[in-house]
């Protein structure tokens, strides 16, 4: 008898539990997370482009569109608010694993339940998994670098990038897909769907980085805090996320609105360009600029805010397509480097025992600016021309991200 003959083989269990044992290192695991957070923040915005035709399909008017967009929000403030803090307590795996099910289902609402209230269903249930993922995923990103040697900063920035660079190629992504596919209210879900069944397969496989403690903590939702100091450089980065966000959130959700309404485009693919422009840029600013002192983020930020702002509002009134896209991009990278300012100037106000919970207060005033300006912009639109409508709404963010920054440039 041979040496081998007295090896038990490997049984079709064993090879199967072997698979189940694979682990990834650290350095794996970084770029599957933050490839995971790229595709579902890349999610979150493939509508985007797809809302004009969701319209001419179904008939309904602007106001319904901004609904739609406005559950996406809700979701993202309700679930922030419930479950945003609790991969401290249950790990920060579980909970990505648990925003990749939740997008998941939302992709099997999109294509299975696409009247009005399937849409909102589906961008709620988005904006939940969104809520879920994003303080996560960011926390998750920064462990898994310290423990490959990565320098803090460069997990910052790649996390960075990730969050609004995912945003940014969404709405390109289904503006293409929309511009060359017969169905484009299929074929805009069906990969994102395949890469989340994907996400769930590798995602358990990460090192989990956060320290569970065994003890039962009672549940309480996410605290906000306003520091009892320095309440007025508080109030100046939220109303400064506030008209950074209502930037991002007119662009998600009314884009299309405009560029039909303005320039006479009814383009899927410009409707998914326009907002990719103002999130790229706002990712690349934010990149770019991360070695600069506050100071000079802050005033390079307002003057790109308000100028970008302007572009807008001659472009409303010139019905210029090249204006639109360049004010959409100067505005995204100037209200992008605004709020990382924002959220820098919260940080360093607030004490220690309380900095989660008056950077919390700082993410729902955010969400707030993306919900209720594009709700009124499209009441407005109800009564007034877009070009007008366009003009006044510019103005006025550019009204406020200027005092906004000017005061936290005087703290």
């Amino acid at each position: 008898m041979t040496e081998t003959d007295t090896l038990p083989s490997p049984t079709h269990e064993h090879r199967r539990h072997h698979r189940r044992d694979i682990r990834f290192t650290a350095r794996s695991g970084f770029w599957i997370i933050s490839s995971a957070f790229l595709i579902e923040m890349a999610f979150c915005a493939v509508p985007t482009p797809l809302y004009a035709i969701y319209q001419r399909r179904d008939g309904y008017p602007t106001l319904v569109v901004t609904v739609i967009f406005a559950a996406y929000a809700f979701g993202v403030m309700l679930s922030l608010h419930l479950a945003g803090h609790l991969s401290d307590r249950f790990g920060r795996r579980r909970m990505v694993f648990l925003s990749l099910i939740v997008n998941l289902a939302s992709v099997i609402v999109f294509l299975f339940w696409n009247d009005v209230a399937g849409l909102i269903v589906a961008r709620a249930a988005s904006g939940i998994a969104i809520g879920l993922l994003t303080a996560t995923a960011t926390a998750y990103l920064a462990e898994l670098g310290t423990r490959t040697g990565r320098r803090p900063l460069v997990s910052t920035v790649i996390a960075t990038f990730t969050n609004l660079g995912g945003i940014a190629l969404g709405p390109l992504a289904a503006g293409i897909i929309a511009t060359v596919s017969a169905h484009p209210l299929v074929w805009s879900y069906i990969p994102f769907g395949a890469l989340f069944l994907i996400g769930l397969i590798l995602v358990p496989r990460v090192p989990e980085t956060a320290k569970i403690s065994t003890p039962h903590v009672p549940y309480r939702p996410q605290r906000i805090r306003v520091p009892s100091t320095s309440r007025g450089v508080y109030f100046a980065a939220a109303a400064a996320a506030f008209g950074g966000f209502a930037v991002f959130g007119t662009f998600s959700g009314l884009s299309s609105t405009f560029l039909v309404g303005i320039l006479h485009l009814h383009s899927a693919l410009m409707a998914g360009v326009a907002p990719f422009i103002v999130f790229i840029s706002a990712s690349l600013a934010q990149t770019l600029t991360v070695h600069m002192g506050q100071r000079q983020q802050l005033a390079l930020a307002i003057i790109a805010a308000v100028a970008g702002l302007g572009a807008l509002a001659l472009s409303a009134a010139g019905g210029s397509l090249v204006l639109f896209l360049l004010g959409g991009g100067l505005a995204g990278a100037g209200v992008g480097v605004l709020f990382r300012a924002a959220l820098s100037a919260v940080g360093r106000i607030a004490d220690d025992a309380h900095r989660g919970e008056a950077l919390a207060g700082i993410f729902l005033i955010a969400y707030v600016g993306m919900t209720i300006p594009p709700l009124l912009t499209a009441i407005a639109l109800l009564f007034w021309s877009p070009m007008a409508v366009l003009t006044v709404l510019s103005a006025a963010i550019a009204v406020l991200v200027a005092i906004a920054g000017s005061r936290m440039l005087r703290s």
